[in-house]
């Protein structure tokens, strides 16, 4: 399982919190890549409820990690 900025972002806006099943009927339905699809299937715990994206991969960066003040703009 490998997952990439590009890969983890079509997961933003999924249906949170979810089962690993609920992510891939999800991603099935709006056309999510298979790499995506495949990540996901790799989870070991069918019965776990991921309650965001960072549930899935630790790593994936935060607005915080982008160091951008909205309020500037």
């Amino acid at each position: 399982m490998y997952w990439t900025l590009e890969l983890a972002s079509k997961l933003e806006d999924a249906p949170w919190p979810a089962t690993k099943d609920e992510l891939i009927e999800w991603c099935l339905r709006t056309g999510v890549t298979s790499e995506v699809i495949e990540n996901l299937r790799e989870l070991e715990d069918e019965e776990e409820i991921y309650e965001k994206i960072e549930d899935i991969w630790p790593e994936y960066p935060t607005k915080e990690d982008f160091f951008f003040n909205e309020d500037e703009y």
